[in-house]
């Protein structure tokens, strides 16, 4: 099999992307808002130790429980759970964080805290997910394109191979917009949590989680609905637009620069 040049590059691109928006976000925005790296390493940090390790444990766990043909194969049982579980996860390891910043470091007036530790913590999320795992579709791709997929895959066990060769069939142009739109919008989603989450934490609101919880949950939705085909990827690629230019607009209008640095 073979993958189109033009859908290659366009996952080249996409991959680029992804890879650098942390990076030059950090860069635009390190004197305006007086980020600090430990901020950033800290939401690296809790991204990889909460969703990357314990989740993915919690996951193992949960599905060596179920049945096969039990309640996760209900589609809207398994959004339900999927949607929950990445929230809880991610949002008790974002509250513990900030809270720890806080304590450590003492607060401050402005969201650069939130935004450093945000774009640590969407910038971990934006490479595990996206970049690593596009890394590897763009390998592949580049070595169908060439006639040597089946060799280099002769070693791995035939039902990886046919995953493979499936995930290779279905990339198009359109799948990978609407994947690079999904994870252009989790990262401003987790920007905006982040800011969310800063704040309440500075005013000693314990209700902020639960409050970015059923947010957080509530914006993975659209993505779990489409992996069980239940909406269009129109629908979703207009949903993750929108609220990506709110959330973007909302930000630029309320977040501040600190009055003095934290």
């Amino acid at each position: 099999m073979t993958v189109a040049p033009v859908t290659l590059a366009v996952l080249i691109a996409a991959t680029l992307i992804i890879a650098l928006l942390p990076l030059v976000l950090f860069r635009i925005l390190r004197k305006p808002l007086a980020l600090n790296r430990r901020d950033t390493i800290v939401g690296v940090a809790v991204f990889t130790l909460f969703a990357m390790i314990v989740e993915r444990a919690f996951h193992g766990l949960v599905l060596s429980q179920t049945p096969a043909d039990g309640w996760l194969t209900q589609p809207l049982a398994f959004v339900a759970y999927s949607a929950l579980a990445t929230a809880v996860f991610e949002e008790v390891g974002r509250y513990l964080g900030m809270r720890f910043l806080n304590r450590r470091y003492g607060t401050s007036t402005g969201d650069g805290r939130a935004i450093g530790y945000g774009i640590g913590h969407g910038g971990a999320e934006a490479w595990f997910v996206g970049v690593l795992v596009w890394g590897q579709w763009s390998y592949l791709a580049w070595l169908a394109s060439r006639g040597q997929l089946e060799t280099q895959l002769s070693d791995l066990p035939g039902d990886t191979v046919v995953r493979l060769h499936v995930m290779l069939a279905t990339l198009s142009v359109q799948s990978i917009l609407l994947l690079l739109l999904e994870r252009c919008a989790a990262f401003v989603l987790q920007l905006a949590l982040s800011v969310l989450v800063w704040r309440g934490v500075r005013a000693g609101r314990a209700g902020v989680l639960p409050l970015a919880i059923v947010l957080h949950a509530l914006a993975a939705a659209p993505a779990l609905l489409y992996q069980v085909r239940v909406l269009p990827a129109a629908w979703v690629e207009a949903a993750y637009f929108v609220l990506a230019a709110i959330l973007v607009v909302v930000m630029v209008k309320t977040c501040r620069p600190p009055r003095t640095a934290a």
